[in-house]
């Protein structure tokens, strides 16, 4: 009996797929993975990649910005139920309304966002670009949706003032500055890295601001062997893999997990590869607007 690894190994093969998944997945998914990275590398890579069907172990919005980018590719999520309840907080009707009372202002929209609010905004963002992205509008007014924190990060560091969405990511809005703060009490040599969508008090508490794709990188070149994690739990499976003889410590493990991130199973990628579901397509008209909004982040970094 061949293991589900070897069935996924064969089946991927047969498609001519390659998989890619988010560095907050299962460890069993990042283990079979082709790539594994933050929001700004998998959309790099889903548009570089020659193979013909991509299975996108990530959330929705994810596999959304891959189909926007290549929709001559089959792209499959092996749950499409893995969405972003961030993303669900700002629909296009009201993206619109705030640009009405904004008239002149550049929206500038985090990916984790639905391609219907990609295709109202101007120039789509990272957590990784944020700080270029808005910093090459020049001197206009910032609509930033739909994540405060991430947009606040931003302005912070561009001493401006932006009109943010009041978004948030329910996973990093667990991780509280107490928890930091326990952690730094307990191992005062390790170097706090956080995610910019954590609370101010958490970011205020912070060593380092970083995406994940970032935090892998940044602990990977540091000579510091030791690490609190203040993000998603799945990131320290990559840490760990990357980093062997360093420690990782995350920070709020039990509360910090995204319920989302970890629908996708080594068995749902093997159905999705057997069964070439689900696809996930977009509009035209959309895609034709949001497609824009994306390409315009890529050719800033």
């Amino acid at each position: 009996m061949k293991s589900i690894e070897e069935q996924i190994q064969e089946l991927k093969a047969q498609r001519g797929a390659v998989i890619l998944a988010h560095n907050y997945q299962l460890d069993e998914v990042q283990a079979i993975a082709d790539f594994t990275g933050d929001s700004l590398e998998l959309s790099r890579k889903a548009a570089q990649m020659t193979e013909e069907v991509i299975v996108f172990c990530g959330v929705h919005f994810m596999a959304e910005t891959a189909a926007i980018l290549s929709p001559e590719k089959t792209i499959l999520i092996p749950d499409p139920n893995a969405g972003c309840p961030m993303a669900d907080m700002v629909t296009a009707e009201q993206l619109r309304a705030l640009k009405a009372k904004h008239p002149g202002a550049k929206v500038v929209c985090y990916v984790n966002s639905s391609a219907e609010v990609k295709a109202e905004s101007d120039i789509c963002c990272t957590s990784s670009n944020a700080v270029k992205v808005c910093e090459s509008l020049g001197d206009v007014q910032i609509l930033f949706v739909p994540d405060r924190n991430l947009g606040a990060f931003v302005a912070e560091k561009l001493g401006k003032e932006f009109v943010l969405y009041n978004g948030f990511c329910p996973t990093h809005e667990r991780i509280r500055d107490v928890d930091v703060k326990a952690m730094k009490e307990k191992y005062p040599e390790a170097v706090v890295m956080a995610h910019p969508e954590c609370s101010r008090p958490v970011r205020e508490l912070a060593d380092e601001l970083l995406s994940t794709g970032q935090m892998c990188h940044y602990a990977k070149a540091s000579e510091k062997k030791e690490f609190i994690v203040a993000t998603e739990l799945g990131i320290n499976y990559r840490l760990r893999t990357e980093n062997p003889g360093k420690s990782f410590y995350p920070v709020n493990p039990d509360r910090a997990v995204c319920p989302n991130m970890k629908k996708i199973t080594l068995e749902k990628i093997l159905w999705s590869l057997q069964d070439m579901k689900e696809r996930v397509t977009v509009e035209p008209d959309i895609a034709a607007r949001a497609v824009g909004s994306i390409q315009r982040m890529l050719e800033i970094v």
